[in-house]
C-alpha cells in the first residue's frame, strides 16, 4: 500500500505543481478569462488518463492467461522505463519548470482558446498517462486480492491535491530539491520491484526462459500471507521465491540507477523552497536557489 501511496503522491504532486503554475500565472497577470480553457484542458487530460487506466484493467481481463501475463510484463517494463525517465527529468529540470511553463502559456495566450486548452492538456496529460500506466503495473504486481493498492494510490493523489492547494495559497513551504530526491530514490526502488515482477510475468507467458530456475525459496521463513510478508510485498514487491533472471534484472537496474540518481550533480545539488504568494494575487511555487 505504501509503494502505491508513494506513486500517487509523487506523480500527483508533479501534476499539482504544474496546475498551480498555470493557474497562478493567469491570475497574477490579470488573465482570468483564460482560466476556463485551462480547466477544460486539465479535465480532458484527467478523463483520458482515467479512461486509459480502465482500458488497461478491464481490457486485459478478456485475454487468456498467457496473454495477460505477456501484456502485464510488457507494460510493467514500459512503465519502469517511463518512471525512470520521469524522475531523472524532474531532477534535472524542476528548477526551470516555472519559466518553461510561463513561456508556453504566453505563446498559447497569443494564439487563442484552442492553444490554451492544448497547453493545459499536454502539461497535465503526460503526467496523467504515466501515472495511469505505472499505477496499473504496480497494482498488478502488488495485488493481494484486496483494494489496498488502489486505496494507497487514491490517498497519495488526495494528499498531492491538498499539498498543491496549500502551495497555491502560500500556506506551505517545502524543500523541493530534497523532496524530489528522496521520493525519486524511493520510486526507483519501487520500480525495481515492478521490473522484476514484469520479468516474472514474461517468464510465465513463456516469453523469457528460466521460470523454474529459482535463485532462492524462503517461503517457509517468510509467509507471503503474513503481515510482514504483505508489508514487504506492498513496499518492495518482494517475492519469497524469485527466479535467477528476476534477481539479476533487479540488481542490474537498481544499483546503477540509484547510484546515478543520488549522485551529487544537477538538481540534486540545488536547494529549492516553495515561496508563499504575495498579497496581490496567488502565484505558483518557485524555487529559491541558495
Amino acid at each position: 500500500m505504501f509503494s502505491n501511496y508513494l506513486i500517487g503522491l509523487r506523480e500527483g504532486l508533479e501534476a499539482s505543481l504544474v496546475v498551480c503554475i498555470l493557474i497562478a500565472y493567469l491570475v497574477k497577470t490579470g488573465r482570468r478569462d483564460a482560466l476556463r480553457p485551462i480547466w477544460i484542458g486539465i479535465g480532458i487530460a484527467i478523463a483520458i488518463a482515467m479512461g486509459f487506466g480502465c482500458v488497461l484493467e478491464f481490457g486485459s481481463q478478456e485475454l487468456t492467461f498467457e496473454a495477460q501475463e505477456a501484456l502485464g510484463g510488457s507494460l510493467s517494463i514500459v512503465a519502469v522505463g517511463l518512471v525512470t525517465w520521469m524522475v531523472f527529468w524532474m531532477r534535472r529540470t524542476a528548477r526551470h519548470l516555472k519559466s518553461e511553463l510561463h513561456g508556453k502559456l504566453d505563446a498559447a495566450l497569443a494564439m487563442g482558446t484552442g492553444a490554451l486548452v492544448a497547453t493545459a492538456f499536454l502539461a497535465v496529460g503526460r503526467e496523467g498517462l504515466e501515472t495511469a500506466l505505472f499505477v496499473w503495473a504496480s497494482v498488478h504486481a502488488a495485488s493481494d486480492g484486496t483494494p489496498r493498492p488502489l486505496v494507497g494510490v487514491a490517498l497519495g493523489l488526495a494528499t498531492a491535491v491538498l499539498l498543491g492547494w496549500l502551495f497555491y495559497r502560500g500556506a506551505l513551504r517545502i524543500n523541493l530539491a530534497k523532496f524530489f530526491t528522496w521520493t525519486g530514490g524511493m520510486l526507483v526502488v519501487v520500480a525495481a520491484g515492478v521490473l522484476a515482477y514484469g520479468v516474472h510475468d514474461l517468464q510465465e507467458a513463456n516469453w523469457l526462459p528460466g521460470i523454474r530456475n529459482l535463485a532462492f525459496d524462503i517461503s517457509d521463513t517468510i509467509d507471503p500471507s503474513s503481515w510482514y510478508g504483505t508489508l514487504l510485498k506492498g513496499v518492495f514487491n518482494f517475492q519469497p521465491d524469485p527466479t535467477v533472471f528476476q534477481v539479476t534484472v533487479w540488481l542490474l537496474y537498481l544499483i546503477p540507477t540509484l547510484a546515478v540518481f543520488l549522485a551529487p550533480v544537477g538538481f540534486a545539488s540545488g536547494k529549492g523552497k516553495v515561496k508563499a504568494p504575495d498579497d496581490q494575487g496567488s502565484r505558483p511555487s518557485e524555487a529559491k536557489q541558495s
